[in-house]
């Protein structure tokens, strides 16, 4: 995975991101991204991409040994195997959440080891701070304390939103919410979406434009905005047969 990738599908919002991935056919539409459970906790942030460093947490009980902070060395150590930034990922296993994943002090070990953001099932505090920090989250609600923090298992698949995570998995996520990219289309993705945008504007300018709108004008846009994203998916299709290995 190229840093040029990367920055590229960081230009884009996650559900551009989403429109894209559907044109080349490789998973069912109703796959692969989370559902309205996670959200930003800071929504006005840019795109977040990077690869999952995943792990479970709790925090109703004492840990039988070590705690979160404890833990951070060996989640630390998963990120120099990725292949490009990490974006850690918990799934609370408390149901209700009973505190706070992470806070000022995690977010901020995270983002100098790299991290482009986190994402949890289960509650964040500190927001404040981590804003500052302009570290990107995505969250399940807010709890004020730590209660019994403790991370179990790392490295792992988890299961946040409705989506199951494994280690390595490209993650994009925005005020929109997070959705997964195939690792065999990222690259395409990244060289189709502007392409995908410009071809939205041709109905966006229409009903956006100066001047009086018919139902024959707007059907006209619309039948042309759906001819070019056909022909468009014809060639994604066709990006997929030639790079079968992404």
């Amino acid at each position: 995975m190229s840093p040029e990738t990367l920055r590229a599908l960081a230009q884009f919002d996650t559900p551009t991101i989403c429109n894209v991935i559907e044109l080349f056919g490789v998973r069912p539409r109703n796959e692969g991204y989370m559902d309205g459970r996670i959200r930003a906790a800071f929504p006005e942030f840019p795109p977040m991409v990077g690869f999952a460093t995943t792990a479970s947490f709790r925090s109703d009980c004492p840990p039988g040994k070590g705690d979160a902070y404890g833990s951070l060395e060996a989640q630390l150590a998963t990120f120099g195997s990725l292949p490009g930034p990490a974006v850690v990922v918990f799934q609370d296993l408390d149901d209700p959440a009973v505190a706070a994943t992470f806070g000022e002090v995690m977010c901020s070990t995270y983002q100098g080891f790299g991290s482009t953001g986190l994402i949890t099932s289960g509650a964040g505090r500190d927001l404040e701070q981590v804003r500052a920090l302009k570290y990107p989250v995505f969250t399940g609600g807010t709890i004020c304390s730590h209660a019994y923090c403790h991370i179990l298992h790392i490295g792992l698949p988890v299961r946040v939103g409705g989506l199951v995570v494994n280690p390595g998995d490209l993650l994009h996520g925005d005020a929109n919410g997070v959705t997964n990219i195939p690792l065999s289309i990222a690259a395409g993705v990244a060289a189709f979406a502007q392409e995908f945008v410009d071809i939205e504007r041709v109905l966006m300018d229409y009903v956006r434009g100066a001047g009086k709108k018919t139902v024959d004008g707007f059907t006209a846009a619309r039948k042309e905005f759906a001819q070019q994203t056909a022909a468009l998916a014809t060639r994604a299709r066709e990006w997929v047969s030639r790079n079968p290995a992404g």
